[in-house]
């Protein structure tokens, strides 16, 4: 079975340090929660949270990108890592699933990741993730 997943995402903290080697190098950390975008439910039960965690460097706005997202519903949880790079108004990296839990147990998969300056407040993983269940 496969299923594809996007979400919605919302920044809730972020800090920003300077590190002083070049002009504008930066470290950045943060916070974000989401929810599902025509999200119809599955094995895995209604949606009940989604947060991730990703640390960024970059030097006048681009460079590198990783984080992790824990994504819960009601019979099963997914962690997935993504590893990722903004240049210029787009971010493209990878989306890996690590690890499923509950009725998703057996999730695997990969799938692109983008995003654009245009939808600051939207992230959606490509056109979805696809999962093998």
């Amino acid at each position: 079975m496969q299923r594809k997943a996007s979400f919605k995402i919302y920044v809730t903290r972020r800090e920003l340090l300077s590190v002083g080697d070049v002009p504008d190098h930066t470290l950045m950390l943060t916070e974000m929660e989401g929810e599902p975008v025509n999200y119809t439910p599955g094995v895995a039960g209604a949606f009940v949270s989604r947060r991730s965690v990703g640390f960024h460097d970059r030097v006048k706005g681009d460079g590198p990108m990783n984080g992790y997202a824990t994504t819960i519903y009601e019979n099963g949880a997914v962690y997935s890592r993504f590893k990722g790079e903004k240049k210029g108004a787009a971010t493209t990296g990878k989306w890996e699933v690590y690890k499923g839990i509950g009725k998703l147990g057996s999730l695997k998969g990969l799938a692109p990741l983008w995003s654009s300056l245009r939808q600051a407040r939207r992230f959606c993983p490509g056109d979805g993730r696809t999962y093998e269940l």
